[in-house]
């Protein structure tokens, strides 16, 4: 049977895994938890013992299964273990920071990593936001407690944009996110446009999408969701020239991160008031007591929780095995890390 070490902290191991899933491991392979102490969450933990705990450790491990505790799998990690065949990432976020992929890459050992387990909540609030946002809900909300009956008038962004069936719904990015809320869009019949300048061309045909520009999804989208990764190239992604394009009478929703869009071009935006937003992220966080984001009527806000749940953190591990068994089974594995993966890789998990 393959040797897999487990290797993060106390916090980890109470809160992700579940020993149903450890039983499903121990059917195929033997583990072992090592139990990492230090480091900040998504950093590699440069403590030095817990470095040599790893490096004595590691020696016969075939696998090896990190998360918030664990040191860098480094050139030196790799060395101590010359039967390691796959490096998994229960929860990376960051792009990797936990592993040399281009060592482990020239190594021929797998890397692979499993955020995509907070896509399912993520996905959910995105479409609950735009359902809030087609309503201007949030408005709505602020009249009730302010001691209106907050009914709808005829000059409401409600009123007169209030359904989402058949709207035209531009996706910035489209990665675990996006095809999840794709399947949850369906049933209102919408027409979509995707952004996503890494995705397969084919995907379009399977999910029944046009791959369009970003000024495209702008300009001719009634709603436009952000689940782009934060990137080099992304931060700023959406300017006072992007914001400008979105047409009047259309909704914004960012279940992203905040630093993709232009926080003083958004709020410029949306002083206008013909758009509406719905945003789970915003830059910065948490946002300040003073910004006039909070008190604008055209805008419903969260604090970062749209992947925020007890059943998402368990996910990362339930998939992890998933994977492990599919790799000693002799099987391709389905969330590789790759050149392409961590380009189109979000924090949220695009």
């Amino acid at each position: 049977m393959p040797k897999i070490m487990l290797a993060f902290n106390n916090e980890v191991m109470d809160e992700y895994i579940r020993d149903d899933d450890l039983d499903r491991l121990g059917n195929f392979a033997e583990w072992q938890w090592l139990d990492l102490r230090g480091g900040e969450p998504f950093e590699a933990n440069a403590d030095p013992d817990s470095i040599h705990r790893l490096r004595d450790n590691i020696e016969a491990a075939d696998g090896v299964v990190i998360c918030h505790g664990s040191p860098k799998i480094s050139r030196q990690i790799m060395d101590s273990a010359p039967t390691l065949k796959i490096i998994g990432e229960l929860e990376g976020d960051r792009f990797a920071t936990r592993i040399d992929l281009q060592e482990a890459w020239r190594r021929g050992i797998k890397t692979l990593d499993t955020s995509n387990g907070s896509s399912y909540p993520v996905a959910e609030w995105a479409l609950g936001l735009i359902l809030i946002s087609v309503k201007n809900a949030g408005s709505l909300f602020r009249r009730i407690i302010e001691g209106d009956a907050g009914r709808l008038r005829k000059d409401d962004f409600g009123y007169l944009n209030g359904e989402l069936y058949g709207k035209t719904v531009g996706l910035i990015g489209c990665g675990h996110i996006g095809r999840r809320l794709i399947e949850f869009l369906a049933p209102f019949q919408v027409e979509l446009k995707v952004y996503d300048p890494y995705i397969q061309p084919e995907i379009g045909d399977i999910l029944g999408f046009t791959r369009t520009s970003l000024e495209n999804v702008l300009s001719g989208s009634e709603v436009i969701v952000c689940l782009a990764p934060l990137t080099p190239s992304t931060e700023g992604l959406l300017g006072k020239s992007e914001l400008d394009l979105i047409s009047g009478g259309s909704v914004f929703v960012n279940v992203s991160r905040g630093p993709i869009v232009d926080s003083h071009a958004l709020i410029n935006r949306l002083k206008k008031g013909d758009i509406v937003a719905g945003l789970d992220v915003f830059d910065p966080e948490p946002i300040p007591r003073d910004s006039d984001i909070i008190h604008l009527p055209n805008v419903f806000l969260s604090p970062h929780i749209a992947g925020v749940t007890a059943a998402s953190y368990e996910r990362y591990f339930t998939l992890m095995v998933d994977e492990l068994e599919l790799f000693f089974g002799g099987h391709d594995t389905r969330f590789d890390l790759t050149i392409n993966s961590m380009n189109n890789r979000s924090g949220a998990d695009v």
